[in-house]
């Protein structure tokens, strides 16, 4: 039986090895918290490797992603599908094993991570579903969800400033079963962080509310194990261990310095390594007796085979709630959502109503939830302008955790991420709130949804200088453009009610990626449509508005600024021309399309086109061309009423018209 030391060293030689061949990596962590990471994989963790997919599994996350390779040798000792040649392929183009975990990529990786501080508060989102889940589902003498959430941080995780957000609201929500280790080693890339980082992080944690465990040798494992039973029976707080450590741990040389942190420890150094630790094997040699006291493969298949054997009785006594939660957990709608929404589209489109979208938002999610009982909402300390809650909003708390919504506070950054947390424990599709200004503290949480592929919904309520008196601050010009930016991002700015649902329907449909929901804060203009044209909203754009024959100009319009472009067509038709007005709610979807559909819709014999968007130009350069034109905003707002203001910037139907007879007159030129 090989001692705890030598279990520790097998990811230490490991992640040595693997870096080295790489010739890139990140030694320092893998080295230095290869202790803490022994002693809670082998006596604590419940997890199965032969099925990464275990709903009540324990959740582990690596916070400070850099350190991947302490993840690797974690997943291939334990007896994952992540081999060992999956581990000389470190950081290789399509390897398991990529520079930094990559949700979906590699057997047994929760979360990608990578940017700092956001696996922390990505744990922060699954605890909060273990218990949501767990006041749904548990019932007396059927306990189907019951769980823990563990997370490794760095220095770096802790100087970001979503580990303060998250974590505070951490504390306050009381979340027993949340517990992180933090690797306090006092260095990062720039070397000792005395000259940057003093904080008291005991302290710091405890005025969260956390309970915490300072001073804890990380590399004793008595001292990790008895932490560790220390913050499990305190169930009724978050739990911060803080262990000492040393930075490369087991490398003679260059251990406690920044120098082993980002860069591959080299042959001698490894060689030196080697006879400190006492490892006498050859690179990425692991004997069977550490493989034997590693594999989890029989514990887990235990673990979880017994949970089935509960779970089948609960399926006995709650039927309806087991099948429930097992669809939940696969991901799969309710039978029968799609005619559910498409109903009630219809119904918004007959009822025909001049709303402001955020409103029309509201609606869908009244008309929606209650057959979704995954929907799981919230708003960062602005539910009354963004409009999330719904007359079945339930508010969570730690009284009451059998709720579908969250006061976040003033937390975008922290709610987002959480999001993606709740959205990768499965069993949710987390949307939250905020002004569209404000995604940009909410950015690099957004591009991890699109780069995971998570259905995390995002309400950006005051798309534009419509939001008025408040002035430039909180005027959005940039964003939407901006966040189209992100690949697998969809991005619905819709024109009125009935776009705004299929905004919602679109979004709870799609299984791929994550969806932004653009809403105005005045009212918008009801838009009359044919069943077909209702039909093909969906499409992402779309003919609003036909015209006989070949269009003379096309107007190409999103959100508030389609009724301009309507009414710009009337207009024009009194002087003889021939408009065609597409309504483009989403790009992205639009791009998906055939070839066949969008040259249907912007046919490309007519050069003559015009889009409109009260927000930067640049990007709808793409569908008008050279011949064409953009009536956009490329400067900051002002404070005053929306209305004065889109006079002011001439985001007007006469404006419209002046700039469509202009593009039409070069084209005669041109063509004469």
């Amino acid at each position: 039986m090989s001692d705890r030391k030598e279990l520790a060293n097998a990811i230490r030689a490991l992640s040595m090895d693997a870096i080295q061949k790489a010739e890139s990596g990140h030694p320092g962590a893998p080295l230095g918290m290869a202790d803490i990471a022994e002693v809670l994989w082998n006596d604590y963790l419940v997890h199965n490797p032969a099925n990464p997919e275990w709903p009540d599994r324990d959740r582990f996350v690596l916070s400070n992603g850099h350190g991947s390779m302490l993840l690797y040798s974690l997943l291939h000792l334990s007896g994952y599908e992540v081999t060992i040649d999956d581990i000389k392929q470190f950081r290789q183009l399509h390897s398991k094993t990529p520079g930094h975990p990559e949700y979906g990529m590699t057997p047994g990786v929760e979360s990608t991570s990578g940017p700092l501080g956001q696996g922390i508060a990505c744990a922060v989102g699954m605890a909060v579903a273990e218990k949501v889940l767990a006041a749904r589902y548990n019932r007396e003498g059927h306990t189907i969800m019951d769980h823990y959430t563990y997370v490794f941080m760095g220095d770096g995780c802790m100087m970001e400033g979503i580990s303060h957000e998250a974590c505070s609201l951490a504390g306050t929500l009381k979340l027993g079963k949340l517990v992180a280790f933090y690797d306090d080693n006092g260095i990062s890339i720039d070397g000792c962080v005395d000259g940057w980082f003093t904080d008291d992080t005991p302290g710091r944690f405890e005025s969260y509310g956390w309970h915490v465990v300072s001073d804890v040798d990380g590399h004793d494992a008595k001292a990790i194990k008895a932490a560790i039973e220390e913050a499990r029976a305190e169930t009724g707080k978050p739990s911060m261990i803080c262990c000492k450590t040393v930075i490369g741990q087991g490398a003679p040389n260059v251990c406690g310095s920044e120098k082993c942190h980002g860069s591959p420890l080299g042959e001698n150094e490894i060689s030196c390594a080697r006879e400190n630790m006492n490892w006498p094997y050859a690179a990425f040699e692991v004997p069977e007796s550490v493989y034997s006291a590693w594999t989890a493969v029989d514990s887990g298949s235990t673990a979880e085979s017994s949970w089935k054997r509960d779970f089948a009785e609960y399926e006995k006594a709650y039927p309806q709630l087991a099948a429930e939660f097992t669809r939940r957990m696969k991901g799969d709608l309710p039978d029968g959502f799609a005619t559910y929404a498409s109903n009630f589209i219809n119904s918004v489109d007959a009822k025909a109503e001049n709303l402001a979208t955020r409103k029309a938002s509201q609606n869908a999610i009244e008309g929606l939830a209650p057959v979704l009982p995954e929907f799981y909402g919230g708003s960062a300390d602005l539910a009354g302008s963004n409009l999330t809650r719904w007359s079945g909003s339930e508010t969570i708390s730690p009284a009451n955790w059998d709720g579908n919504y969250m006061n976040y506070g003033v937390r975008e950054f922290a709610m987002s991420v959480m999001m993606n947390g709740m959205s990768l424990h499965g069993g949710f599709i987390p949307y939250g709130g905020t002004f569209l200004v404000f995604s940009d503290y909410a950015r690099n949480a957004m591009r991890m949804s699109a780069l995971m592929g998570l259905k995390v919904l995002y309400v950006m309520t005051h798309d534009s200088i419509g939001v008025g008196e408040d002035g430039p601050t909180h005027q959005p010009v940039e964003h939407v453009a901006s966040l189209r930016l992100i690949p697998g991002m969809d991005v619905w700015r819709p024109c009125d009610a009935v776009e705004a649902a299929v905004s919602w329907e679109q979004a709870v449909m799609r299984d791929d990626g994550p969806s932004t929901l653009v809403k105005s804060r005045q009212n918008l203009p009801h838009q009359n449509r044919s069943a077909q044209t209702l039909a093909q909203v969906s499409r992402g754009g779309y003919v609003l508005r036909q015209c006989d024959g070949t269009p003379d100009i096309i107007l190409i319009a999103t959100g508030s600024e389609v009724s301009l472009a309507m009414e710009a067509a009337i207009t024009l038709e009194s002087k003889g021309k021939q408009v065609r007005v597409v309504s483009m709610p989403c790009v992205e979807v639009f791009e998906r399309q055939d070839k066949a559909y969008q040259n249907e819709v912007l046919p490309s014999h007519v050069a003559a086109r015009i889009a409109v968007e009260a927000g930067v130009t640049a990007s709808w350069y793409r569908y008008v061309g050279l011949q064409g034109a953009v009536m956009g905003l490329d400067r900051f707002g002002e404070s005053a009423p929306g209305s004065e203001l889109f006079d002011y910037f001439d985001f007007t139907a006469d404006s419209v018209v002046r700039l469509a007879e202009q593009v039409m007159d070069e084209k005669s030129k041109t063509a004469g």
